[in-house]
């Protein structure tokens, strides 16, 4: 999504530095050897990620995200499945990812621009512009956007950007350690006083009561937003988001800042240490992804069993959501980075070639996967909401997945940028810039 036009010189034959370009000089590897841009390779596979680990929020009840019961067809046991494993290696991962190559790609267009006289204040510039995609996006297509937050928290780590690089992974890792402890504070708060058996205290059936309460709102909630999503009309679907969601943006930006901010700052750090580039030693690179990455998969798999076990309880799925399975989501997330930087070079047949278009185009994929979502979901257009179990939701994945990888290479072989990377970069610079090759 972020800095959707960095260019590997192997896949364009090109050399131009022009910050915020498409056309980037591609990485040299410890052996001096040219290798692919592994921002764009990764940056493909996590755009991809990110719709399946959304697909759940698309086709069914917001609740479902969260809680399988909430599904509005049978959650059986193929399903129950394969919730286990999108929550211990998509949920929050891919996320976690993107947001890390949203840091680094904000260093690499800063250090551009500067090379060309230019200021931080062209990416403040470009940050002002990704919010208004974010609220339009948050407002008229999808309220699960994750532009916004980049925009806000990116203008405030952009104060931090030069800072050295220790010092940003250094900060962001305590950041998102405090954050990941204070969520997982409240989510024990949230299922221990859910679970109290009334009349054990005041204190503590007044807390049930909340909870209760809470829980019996949210599914309201989520039974109207489904009406409107099968019933209504887009302009009601629309009017529903700014009277009854709006407010949720800022309750968002507060509840992330500990998650988002922090990722960011790594994801600058790393870059500025070479793990994109090639500047680390492989072979501790290498050694230390995978320990992020089973490390991080096997506390994820063990909280994502015990919610199992509990048999879906609504507060211990929160509980495993918002704060226990942070503990898990940064080791596999700075994993993935790691050993995706090793293999990106190495990726450059059919598949890796299609997955850094995907890449390059990675903001219009966002937001074009939102889209077309939204055709195959709602009730006047493919009427799919609420029809399909996990099993079904994913053959859509699926499918989406081969327009993108097929259609984002298609269309750079023809035009220089995606539809909306040429568009923000108009934007960015305030003049309008050749489209096609």
């Amino acid at each position: 999504m972020d800095e959707a036009e960095h260019r590997s010189q192997a896949a364009q034959g090109l050399t131009g530095e022009d910050p915020g370009n498409v056309m980037q000089p591609m990485p040299i590897s410890r052996t001096g050897q040219p290798r692919i841009a592994s921002l764009d390779f990764i940056r493909g596979i996590a755009v991809l990620g990110i719709l399946l680990a959304n697909i759940v929020a698309f086709g069914q009840p917001w609740s479902a995200y969260l809680w399988p019961p909430a599904f509005m067809v049978e959650h059986g046991s193929a399903s129950d499945a394969l919730w286990l494993a999108q929550f211990t290696l998509i949920d929050g991962k891919m996320r976690a990812l993107f947001t890390l190559l949203f840091g680094a790609g904000m260093v690499l267009f800063v250090d551009k621009a500067k090379e060309r006289g230019a200021t931080r204040w062209l990416q403040a510039r470009r940050l002002f512009f990704l919010l208004l995609f974010g609220l339009t996006h948050f407002l008229f297509i999808w309220r699960g956007d994750i532009l916004t937050l980049y925009a806000v928290w990116g203008l405030v780590a952009l104060l931090c950007i030069g800072w050295d690089a220790r010092t940003q992974l250094i900060i962001g890792l305590m950041g998102f350690l405090a954050g990941a402890l204070l969520m997982t504070a409240m989510g024990a708060s949230m299922y221990v006083m859910g679970g109290t058996e009334a009349g054990t205290s005041a204190a503590l059936a007044d807390g049930q009561a909340m909870m209760l309460a809470s829980k019996a709102s949210e599914l309201e909630e989520g039974a109207r937003d489904a009406a409107i999503v099968m019933d209504g009309t887009y302009a009601q679907y629309v009017a529903h988001n700014f009277r009854g969601h709006l407010e949720d943006i800022g309750s968002e930006l507060w509840l992330t800042v500990m998650e988002t901010l922090p990722l960011i700052l790594i994801g600058m750090g790393l870059y500025r240490l070479g793990l994109f580039t090639g500047g680390m030693d492989p072979v501790k690179q290498r050694r230390w992804g995978w320990a992020g990455l089973l490390t991080g998969g096997a506390l994820t798999l063990t909280v994502g069993l015990w919610v199992q076990s509990t048999g879906f309880d609504y507060f211990a799925a929160i509980f495993g959501y918002i704060g226990l399975s942070s503990f898990g989501q940064l080791p596999m997330a700075l994993g993935m980075a790691a050993l995706l930087a090793l293999w990106a070079p190495k990726a450059g047949g059919w598949l890796g070639r299609r997955l850094s278009a995907a890449g390059r185009m990675a903001f219009t994929n966002y937001i074009g996967t939102s889209i077309l979502m939204m055709v195959v979901f709602h009730g006047r257009l493919g009427d799919l909401f609420g029809k399909l179990d996990r099993v079904g939701l994913y053959v859509v994945v699926l499918a989406a997945w081969a327009i993108m990888l097929v259609v984002s290479e298609s269309w750079l072989a023809r035009f220089r940028y995606g539809p909306l990377e040429w568009l923000w970069r108009c934007l960015t610079y305030g003049r309008v810039f050749a489209l096609k090759r």
